[in-house]
């Protein structure tokens, strides 16, 4: 039966036609934004999971210039460090000068302080976008170096800490508290003598009657390639036998490096005295150097004389524990700079993981997009067609009334 009212072949052309150029349209949006998943309404767990990720991608790019920025300060330490090394370094070989009889010591001492000064120079121009970290002024900083999503989507930051290393020259006050067997006549901040081995004496006098000590002060002694120390405490401070209380620590110190040969005796008699006996087979150098609560991480250096015997004595062993000092410092900046630069390259390969993941996920594949547009475009084409036919088969009925 035929009808004029009702075009069952022209609803189903044209319903095809519909659905023809609904894919059509996806396809060309496709094509056009390079994406399969576009909006949260082409697939909508899809999207949410690849707009957390971008979030990401972008948060690991502050967190790689953060570390940009961290790795930049550091390497100024680090440098710092390693150029006060080589200076204490030249100072050690202009002490070594001062330990001959024929020397001019006074024009030694005039190069040892010049190279304090450089010193000095060095450390209060190493800092980078206004952080010094070899100069006492910061205790260190976090350098912010990853992005934590634990499986709840709950998010923390992760840091890489780096410590300060004081190498400041600054903050040094004479008290004059030591004496040793090369200048015991005359209390300073420095002493030292040779132990000759099988034989050899010497002493080192803890003496506060003329600057009393102050909670914090600190003396080392150098025994060969060993360093004691004893930190003053307030409760020392308070007792009315203080220098016998840091003779007896540093006693006690010097004992626990269990030095072959090496006796340190301690009489009551004689207050702050410390004696030292050298049975052993090697020659032993003994320094000693006072250091004020408070001071620069190389204030020692402010106390170093060598325009006497003496003085060169004291000086060639507390040199030592300088250098160990900054060799210290530039060693641990170092290592911190080292785990910056491997945690950087690790946040650049994760931002390109991240960046492919969600490019796997949302990306369109244009070969197969480019495929599907063309045949698309035959369908409609075939399907306007097919409509234009079914439009015209209610023609045939006006043959009848002729």
């Amino acid at each position: 039966m035929s009808s004029i009212l009702t075009n069952n072949g022209a609803m189903v052309a044209l319903q095809t036609l519909k659905s023809i150029n609904t894919d059509l349209s996806k396809t060309q949006s496709l094509i056009s934004t390079g994406k399969s998943v576009a909006s949260a309404k082409d697939n909508a767990s899809v999207w949410a999971i690849s707009k957390v990720m971008e979030s990401d991608v972008k948060g690991f790019r502050g967190i790689s210039d953060s570390l940009s920025l961290g790795e930049s300060t550091v390497a100024v330490a680090r440098q710092a460090s390693e150029t006060v090394t080589d200076l204490l370094t030249q100072m050690k070989s202009k002490i070594v000068a001062a330990q001959g009889e024929n020397v001019d010591r006074t024009k030694i001492q005039t190069d040892v302080a010049a190279l304090r000064s450089q010193i000095a120079s060095v450390v209060g121009a190493a800092q980078f976008n206004g952080l010094n970290l070899v100069d006492g002024s910061s205790s260190g900083v976090n350098v912010l170096s990853s992005l934590d999503r634990d499986s709840s989507g709950n998010v923390t930051v992760s840091n890489i800490n780096v410590a300060a290393q004081d190498l400041s020259v600054g903050g040094y006050t004479a008290k004059g508290v030591l004496a040793g067997s090369d200048n015991a006549s005359a209390n300073s901040d420095t002493a030292g003598f040779q132990l000759d081995n099988g034989t050899g004496t010497g002493l080192i006098v803890i003496d506060d009657s003329v600057d009393a000590f102050a909670a914090g002060d600190r003396i080392d002694i150098r025994v060969g390639d060993k360093t004691a120390s004893y930190t003053v405490t307030a409760d020392d401070v308070a007792s009315t036998t203080t220098a016998d209380i840091v003779a007896i620590g540093l006693k006690n110190a010097i004992d626990s490096l269990g030095i072959s040969g090496l006796t340190v005796d301690y009489d009551s008699g004689s207050p702050g005295e410390l004696a030292f006996t050298n049975a052993g087979t090697d020659d032993l150098g003994v320094s000693a150097q006072f250091k004020n609560a408070g001071s620069g991480g190389l204030a020692a250096i402010s106390s170093i004389d060598v325009s006497t015997g003496p003085g060169a004595t004291a000086a060639l062993g507390n040199i030592e524990a300088l250098i160990q000092t900054s060799i210290d410092a530039s060693a641990a900046f170092g290592s911190v700079q080292g785990r910056i630069e491997t945690q950087s390259a690790f946040v650049s390969k994760m931002t390109d993981a991240l960046k492919s993941g969600i490019g796997s996920m949302v990306d369109a594949d244009m070969e197969e997009a480019s495929a599907r547009l063309q045949a698309l475009q035959v369908q409609q084409q075939l399907g306007i067609q097919s409509l234009s036919i079914a439009n015209q088969a209610p023609q045939s009925i006006l043959s009848l009334f002729r």
